[in-house]
């Protein structure tokens, strides 16, 4: 697992990771986030199979027995897959709020459930998550920040339109992960039959390239130092589309960008 003791390096003189980000898989196939500060480490989903999410995590160095807990943000086959086997493998207590849990049926045996309330944080060990309430077509879907050392990421994708509350809890954050699920035009002139194309579009679909650059804009401040973007569709957006659509809202800035896909991790964002 990522750690933050000192290094025999020449980077020994670096300041220590305070909070650390991979997004190991992200897209309708299915999506996995790995958070740690070096001594606790959690998944935010778990959509891949538990074999492959044991192999991305071991390709960015990462142990799965170094796991505390794994966190749900709601139902969804591409974010639940591998829950049930992940948490019994390595007795992992599985943190889901209650309309979720109820929704989640294929979601397998779990070790041991812990509920949350949208709104409420809760804490693993010394780190804070704080879940917020997005609009999305399942029962409760939630957002997370996750907060400590004075550090705070945010992670808001699988929504369909951008609330004041969301914005609200994205600001301050140094490092986000934001959807970018679709180009319009893509989609409007894509192979989609017009109802799905109506329901990615709706208030409980998926946010565009357009909607995630005006969320950014409105949250971007001097000390953000990371934007992932995130859940692309593969029919209806592309890398470079997204990038192309949401980078230049922050030209000027030191902010970096990266896209996550479907097929790989991104690499480690390490905050200081």
């Amino acid at each position: 697992m990522f750690t933050d003791e000192p290094s025999t390096n020449a980077a020994a003189s670096e300041p220590a990771v305070k909070l650390a980000v991979c997004v190991l898989a992200s897209g309708s196939k299915g999506n996995a986030i790995h958070v740690s500060d070096g001594q606790t480490a959690f998944l935010i989903d778990a959509g891949l199979s538990g074999v492959e999410i044991e192999r991305r995590l071991g390709s960015r160095g990462l142990a799965p027995d170094r796991l505390q807990a794994i966190i749900v943000s709601h139902e969804h086959a591409d974010h639940i897959n591998g829950v049930g086997v992940l948490s019994r493998r390595y007795r992992l207590p599985v943190y889901l709020n209650r309309k979720t849990a109820g929704a989640a049926k294929r979601i397998g045996r779990l070790h041991c459930v812990n509920t949350f309330d949208c709104g409420t944080v809760f804490h693993i060990d010394n780190l804070h998550i704080h879940p917020f309430s997005l609009s999305h077509d399942a029962e409760d879907p939630a957002g997370f920040t996750v907060q400590t050392n004075g550090i705070k990421i945010g992670l808001a994708t699988d929504l369909g339109v951008v609330t004041a509350m969301v914005t609200e809890h994205l600001k301050g954050c140094r490092a986000l992960i934001l959807e970018a699920n679709h180009d319009t035009r893509m989609l409007i002139d894509g192979p989609y039959p017009w109802p799905l194309k109506q329901r990615i579009q709706s208030r409980l679909g998926h946010l565009s390239n357009t909607d995630s650059r005006q969320l950014l804009c409105e949250v971007a401040h001097a000390d953000l130092e990371h934007v992932i973007l995130a859940h692309l569709s593969e029919t209806n957006n592309t890398p470079d589309t997204a990038l192309n659509a949401i980078a230049p809202a922050l030209t000027g800035t030191l902010t970096r960008f990266e896209v996550a896909v479907q097929n790989r991790c991104t690499e480690i964002v390490c905050l200081r």
